[in-house]
């Protein structure tokens, strides 16, 4: 189920980019575009899809590990951000509103709100995040 809800999630975000860039290469996922954060990162991520193998910077998507006992800081983006949590507790605190994301649960971020993301529990977070567009300053920006 989770599988089918990514692969909807994806298709929805990629179809339209795809009308709209005709004249953008698609490039195959290399392993110089499928990047991962080092061994030892805070925050672990894989990126997915980015302007690095989609050509242009609409999307970016990306599987994030947030380790056990993280608390981030209060931040900002000036892009969307769509969370989809995979495995593990998520905190997801938006605009001074917490709430808690399961596995299989959504969260949404709009360009100014102020975010803070936690883990709670024993096990890591894992969450694929979107963020539309993808050249705003979100983080893990391409080389």
């Amino acid at each position: 189920m989770i599988k089918s809800f990514v692969t909807k999630i994806l298709l929805l975000v990629l179809i339209p980019i795809a009308g709209a860039a005709q004249d953008i290469q698609y490039q195959a996922i290399t392993a110089d575009a499928l990047r991962s954060s080092p061994a030892g990162a805070g925050i672990g991520f894989k990126i997915l899809v980015d302007a690095a193998n989609l050509g242009s910077s609409e999307t970016r998507i990306a599987e994030l590990t947030f380790p056990v006992g993280y608390a981030g800081p209060s931040h900002q983006h000036d892009a969307i951000e769509i969370f989809y949590v995979l495995s593990g507790t998520f905190g997801h605190n938006v605009n001074n509103v917490d709430g808690i994301l399961e596995a299989g649960d959504v969260g949404i971020v709009r360009p100014g709100d102020s975010i803070i993301h936690s883990v709670i529990g024993s096990e890591p977070a894992i969450v694929l995040t979107i963020w539309l567009p993808g050249g705003a300053t979100a983080p893990f920006h391409s080389p």
